[in-house]
């Protein structure tokens, strides 16, 4: 028997923010495993829609080929799309807020504020190094447009990390480290409080 409060309890929303090549996939991809979030990636759902031919999916694909930012509301749709079919309510976006005006209309939206920003920091040249040897096939990834990302990426995103951090809400993770060693660093932010507690109690015993 839910409360109405129950039926009304917002999601939990974690952004994850990093530039091209950070690691962030790998990581939510273990953030999943572990700790049953759903991961959404923006640009994943962007992709799928281009691919599904619709109008939509067609702007879409010009303004990615443009180097341009998506507008806001079609990627928030997408994304509230995606929380709903999911029937889960805790979340990693991935690759999204791009922008204060994203991170704005995500918010004035769908009402909800993250419980916090899970931000890999990476340098430039050891970002690059990686996207040249994953050759995933994406065609996206050669040197002029991974600059051209990380260039968007620092312009546009780091002032939502920057306004996140202002609310205490950025949790930094070094991601030049090794996929384990990074996750290790995840794991502390993802558990609990009070697990950690219970753990610590049990060494003591």
């Amino acid at each position: 028997m839910g409360t109405v409060g129950d039926a009304e309890k917002k999601p939990t929303v974690v952004f994850v923010l990093g530039g091209p090549g950070s690691g962030k996939g790998t990581q939510c991809a273990n953030i999943v495993e572990h700790f049953g979030y759903t991961h959404l990636s923006a640009g994943d759902l962007l992709r799928a829609e281009m691919k599904s031919g619709s109008e939509n999916g067609t702007m879409i694909q010009d303004m990615i080929k443009e180097g341009k930012i998506v507008p806001s509301e079609v990627t928030i749709k997408l994304l509230q799309k995606a929380m709903h079919d999911s029937g889960n309510d805790k979340f990693l976006i991935d690759g999204f807020p791009r922008n204060e005006e994203n991170r704005a209309a995500f918010e004035a939206v769908t009402k909800i504020e993250p419980a916090f920003v899970l931000f890999f920091d990476c340098s430039e040249e050891e970002m690059e190094k990686r996207i040249l040897n994953r050759n995933q096939g994406r065609e996206d990834d050669n040197i002029e447009t991974i600059r051209k990302r990380f260039k968007v990426f620092l312009e546009s995103s780091l002032p939502v990390v920057k306004y996140y951090d202002s609310k205490g809400k950025v949790q930094k993770v070094d991601a030049a480290k090794s996929v384990d060693e990074v996750f290790e660093v995840v794991k502390v932010i993802f558990t609990p409080k009070d697990e950690k507690v219970k753990h610590h109690g049990c060494a003591i015993l």
